[in-house]
């Protein structure tokens, strides 16, 4: 008997160590990759959707840093200039502007990139990157359902839209923020906007999902290398 407590002791001790020893080493997988370039972005132009805040306000300080152009376009323009103004005060860099952009409206969508391609004669950085997540069922403004159409069909169209404005400005790149969750994710054809079977975790998987197949076919139809985690 004792040394069956004994055991299960050990066990419960071990457990909660192993843990905190593996934590680091998860954390570090889970986040991906590191950027260590040092590039200057003069004369670059960007855009990023969602900068705003997260991922997408990071990385517009980091490529303000280093001296782009860089075009915050979000839905919430209040929210989208107080991050912008943010971004200038503490970078220097002047060049931080707000544009208009709601992914779950098509129209939002083209009216961005007509503005955009009538002021701009060059884009070199489009990143992808905003998203909902885990919403209860709703639609956009088009009939898609949520999580597919802001996180693809949104950026899918405002990809198509600037394409041959990137390809005119290349060296030039595109970027599209997935989710290690894209491998729970299918692309369910038969009830693509979830109006038979709706599970909010799921649905957002399968945005991620078709987010790494565009990304894929796009390469592969720009006859470029794609890569993902």
């Amino acid at each position: 008997m004792l040394t069956c407590w004994g055991a299960a002791l050990g066990a419960a001790v071990s457990v909660p160590v192993l843990l905190l020893v593996a934590a680091p080493y998860v954390r570090r997988y889970v986040a991906g990759g590191r950027c260590k370039s040092a590039a200057r972005l003069e004369g670059k132009v960007a855009i990023i959707t969602g900068a705003n805040t997260g991922i997408g306000k990071e990385t517009a300080r980091d490529l303000a840093r280093r001296g782009a152009r860089v075009i915050v376009a979000c839905r919430d323009i209040a929210k989208a200039e107080a991050a912008a103004s943010e971004i200038r005060a503490e970078t220097g860099n002047q060049q931080v502007t707000v544009r208009k952009l709601d992914l779950a409206d098509t129209k939002s969508i083209r009216e961005f990139a007509e503005k955009f391609l009538a002021e701009e004669k060059e884009l070199h950085i489009l990143i992808n990157n905003a998203g909902v997540m885990l919403c209860p069922y709703s639609k956009t403004a088009d009939g898609f359902e949520m999580h597919l159409g802001v996180n693809h069909l949104g950026h899918f169209l405002l990809t198509f839209l600037l394409l041959e404005r990137l390809k005119q400005s290349a060296p030039a790149r595109i970027v599209n923020v997935s989710s290690l969750a894209h491998h729970a994710g299918r692309i369910r054809f038969h009830d693509l906007h979830g109006e038979k079977s709706y599970n909010r975790g799921l649905a957002y998987c399968h945005s991620k999902l078709a987010n790494v197949l565009f990304t894929r076919e796009l390469a592969r139809r720009l006859s470029v290398v794609a890569w993902h985690s």
